[in-house]
């Protein structure tokens, strides 16, 4: 049985031919609309308007590209051959190009007026797109003119019943100041950051009427597949509420024996752990070892590496005298160019893929380089929380802490308030060698034992021995 109520909303929208920016859009961007596409040069503007052509264009009611001064209609399509929707036989099919330079440069706006009223009867298009619109400023002889350009160039297409793009170089601060974007429906805002050697492309949704979105700013990357969205992760909607219970069931292990006894029996199902320590403290393995229990117990595990590929966890379990099992997977991807709202939706998705109880982040400091600032972060790290703690999955986040002896805190960006439990790893001077030792320092909804113990690490494993002696320096 069809749902009509279901297809008679998608009539409605129209798909930019990537799943994730459509849904920002609150399902597409309006069927009959006027959109304006704006961003620097190099945001991906026309990638953008070109993916909207082949997507939405058919035999029937085809898209119809009119470029104006600013991008050379020869380039245009050179360019597009390189791009995985870009398809040439439907060229002149499907999707017809249309350079309106001459008729600007002869008779101005109303020529482009007399133009588009002529396509648009003989092709009877269902997209037109204008790139650039920004270009098109400088041909009226007054403010007034351009003014009625737009009014008039608005009527037609509405006349017409088509969607328009309007594709131009505006940036973020000149939204509002221009009069074209008081007529335009839905306004995409296409922005490039760059932070010391790292950039970002970012969009959002400025305008969009008559239907909700997702605010705030999405990271995109250009490929030749097209614009790729990776919707920011804080969407309120799409966060699990107040009520949303929590898992039931016993604690499960830390895969330490002595550990849990410390936390009264382990972790709380879906629960956040965060392990600090200074580098070769043991964070890593501690989080293998959660791992490993896990599989013991049939309960499918992933960690997510930002330092070591699979290759190098296994030799170390190896060395350890621990067998890998098919049950642990592996993420491993470079800080380098990491976009986190990616990084994040792509971990969701393989812990639903494989249905992975524990997960080990490994490690926060890696994921923070990724974030242009901090209340970003934040704001990504509680959201990943809570959507772990929802499918009921058990996760320990490392983080590496600067200070060798005598920590004083342990991180500036406040996760230690959104973990459950805190286990923190540290160095004590002993006679002729360091010392490891591990506390517990916060076990929420439980009892635990905030003993300072020696903690090693051997070629059978794990041990954690009994609290150390009064007189033992623990600075």
């Amino acid at each position: 049985m069809t749902d009509t109520s279901t297809d008679q909303f998608a009539a409605t929208r129209m798909s930019s031919g990537d799943p994730a920016l459509d849904g920002v859009l609150g399902g597409g961007i309006r069927v009959n609309s006027i959109a304006l596409i704006a961003g620097e040069p190099g945001s991906g503007k026309t990638l953008l308007a070109q993916q909207y052509a082949f997507t939405n264009a058919t035999v029937d009611r085809p898209a119809l590209y009119l470029t104006t001064v600013s991008e050379p209609f020869d380039k245009l399509i050179s360019y597009g051959q390189d791009l995985a929707f870009f398809a040439v036989a439907d060229v002149g099919r499907r999707v017809h190009y249309h350079d309106a330079g001459p008729m600007l440069h002869e008779r101005g706006l109303p020529g482009l007026l007399d133009l588009l009223d002529s396509l648009l009867v003989t092709q009877h298009p269902g997209l037109l797109v204008i790139d650039s619109f920004k270009a098109l400023q400088p041909f009226a002889t007054s403010e007034g003119e351009y003014r009625r350009f737009l009014h008039d160039l608005a009527g037609r297409l509405s006349a017409f019943a088509v969607t328009s793009l309007w594709v131009g170089e505006y940036l973020p601060e000149s939204v509002g100041a221009e009069p074209e974007f008081a007529v335009v429906d839905a306004i995409l805002q296409l922005t490039i950051t760059r932070q010391a050697e790292r950039t970002m492309r970012l969009l959002e949704v400025r305008k969009l009427r008559g239907s909700s979105f997702s605010p705030g700013q999405h990271s995109y990357r250009l490929s030749h597949r097209g614009l790729q969205v990776f919707p920011r992760l804080a969407d309120r909607d799409q966060l699990p509420t107040a009520d949303t219970p929590l898992p039931d069931g016993h604690k499960v292990s830390s895969g330490v024996h002595d550990l849990d006894a410390m936390l009264d029996g382990g972790y709380w199902p879906g629960s956040t752990t965060l392990v600090a320590g200074p580098a070769g403290s043991g964070k890593t393995v501690l989080g293998l070892r959660f791992c490993l229990a896990g599989t013991e117990r049939g309960a499918p595990a992933l960690i997510a590496s930002f330092q070591e590929p699979a290759p190098a966890l296994r030799r170390t379990a190896a060395g350890l005298g621990w067998a890998w099992p098919e049950q642990l997977h592996v993420l491993h991807r470079v800080p380098v160019d990491l976009y986190a709202d990616e990084w994040a939706h792509e971990l969701l998705g393989l812990v639903s893929r494989t249905s992975a109880r524990r997960l080990v982040v490994d490690s926060l400091g890696d994921l923070r380089l990724a974030v242009l600032d901090e209340p970003r972060f934040r704001e990504l790290l509680f959201s990943l929380a809570r959507r772990l703690t929802a499918e009921g999955v058990t996760t320990v986040f490392t983080l590496e802490v600067p200070q060798l002896f005598g920590i004083t805190h342990l991180s500036d960006i406040a996760v230690s308030h959104l973990s459950d439990n805190v286990v923190l790893l540290q160095y004590l001077r002993g006679e002729s060698r360091l010392k490891r030792a591990l506390t517990v320092l916060k076990s929420r909804a439980s009892h635990h034992h905030p003993d300072i113990r020696q903690f090693d690490i051997g070629p059978d494993g794990l041990h954690v021995d009994h609290p150390f002696d009064t007189d033992q320096n623990l600075r």
